[in-house]
């Protein structure tokens, strides 16, 4: 990597804006009290406008994130015009059961079958108003059973086949593994891929390179670790890295991801515009990638750290 090197483009995840309780630190200084199903639409559209004018072009949802696909689609609704210009993700395999309460024992539901297609890409295709550019399978581990479902696998060809751009989500100390397995599969469906990776949990990077290789659209999210990487979850190294550089800590760590050079669009989980132009803000390290402290920490860890955290 070099300073020159082109940066990856912004894109804006509504992972924590489609629904009341998420665990990203810091929430209830961005979003107050008041997590209604209008206030959170309300938001929603002001940072999709907020988005938009400031050039991001690539917006990413999932049936999980509460109503943000329904919340993307009557915005998209009410800007028919700009729908060419734009990238839409979403991505199915998990499903919202938190009831829209911040209290709910759990937020969301995994289930990787062929039946859970089909019921959850006619949602996508109604909420959104059309279908999207995109679409994941949602969290892919090395067991799930999207690897070896002939007649899911032999669907997902087809969703291929008829424009969609088809691929995976990954989550869990195994990303590499589970992202390689979906890559060599005979006649696989699958050319997109979004992964965690960032400072803290960097493990998916050779695989992510591999597949960028392939010619397969490569997505990071979690580039700031769920709020890790920002000044309201800083650890004392991560800190230290920043005012070492001169930036912020969360423009560092978009920085770091945005310029890997296998990163094709970098996530933005911002909820206000203070916040998405802080990462547009970002740059590349001052230092090499070789020469930086070695903030990485073990993934089974790090995970298992993430699984952990309260929704908030």
């Amino acid at each position: 990597m070099t300073d020159a090197a082109p940066l990856a483009p912004l894109g804006l995840g509504l992972a924590a804006l489609g629904r009341p309780a998420y665990i990203t630190e810091g929430r209830d200084d961005d979003l107050g009290g008041d997590r209604s199903v209008e206030a959170l639409r309300a938001r929603a559209h002001a940072m999709l406008d907020a988005a938009w004018a400031r050039g991001i072009r690539f917006v990413d949802s999932a049936r999980s994130y509460g109503l943000a696909e329904e919340f993307l689609g009557s915005w998209l609704a009410a800007h028919p015009e700009r729908r060419a210009d734009l990238t839409i993700e979403s991505k199915w395999g998990y499903e919202y059961v938190g009831g829209w309460r911040m209290d709910a024992d759990v937020h969301e539901r995994k289930e990787h079958s062929l039946a859970m297609f089909e019921r959850q890409w006619p949602k996508t295709l109604a909420a959104l108003g059309g279908a999207p550019d995109v679409y994941l399978v949602h969290s892919l581990t090395p067991d799930s059973p999207a690897l070896a479902d002939r007649a899911l696998l032999g669907r997902l060809r087809g969703l291929a086949a008829s424009g969609i751009r088809v691929g995976v989500s990954t989550s869990g100390p195994r990303q590499g593994e589970a992202l390689d397995a979906a890559r060599t599969l005979p006649d696989s469906p699958f050319t997109a891929v979004q992964a965690t990776w960032n400072l803290l949990e960097p493990s998916a990077g050779p695989a992510l390179a591999r597949a960028h290789d392939a010619g397969w659209l490569v997505v990071v999210k979690e580039a700031v670790a769920n709020g890790r990487l920002t000044p309201a979850g800083a650890g004392l190294s991560a800190a230290a890295l920043a005012s070492a550089e001169g930036a912020a800590l969360d423009a560092l760590a978009i920085g770091a991801a945005r310029a890997r050079p296998w990163a094709d669009v970098v996530l933005s989980g911002a909820v206000t515009p203070e916040q998405l132009d802080a990462n547009l803000a970002s740059g590349p390290t001052v230092t090499d990638a070789a020469a930086l402290p070695d903030l990485a920490e073990d993934p089974e860890s790090y995970w298992a750290a993430r699984s952990a955290r309260p929704w908030t």
